[in-house]
């Protein structure tokens, strides 16, 4: 057995830009952004029809769009460990 694709696998090979899915799909209640991959739900419907030059587009808006989704979390209490304290 070899490693060397078969011309059928060329069609699943493609020179754009990769998704920035991380398999997280819940929109932020507010921002209304994914909290995996930081991109609104219209730019994840349409990634695939998107040209590479709107793909890198929504690529390089990401990190600050982090800020506003990590920022807005509620801090954690502690999950089980701390319920195994005894702390609230």
């Amino acid at each position: 057995m070899t490693d060397t694709p078969s011309p059928s696998d060329a069609v699943w090979r493609r020179d754009e830009i990769e998704s920035p899915c991380v398999k997280v799909c819940v929109l932020h209640p507010t921002e209304r952004l994914c909290m995996g991959c930081y991109r609104s739900g219209e730019e994840i419907a349409c990634w695939s029809r998107y040209t590479p030059e709107q793909r890198r587009e929504v690529m390089d808006a990401l990190p600050a769009r982090a800020t506003r989704v990590d920022g807005s979390r509620a801090p954690r209490r502690g999950g089980r460990a701390a319920r195994l304290r005894g702390e609230k």
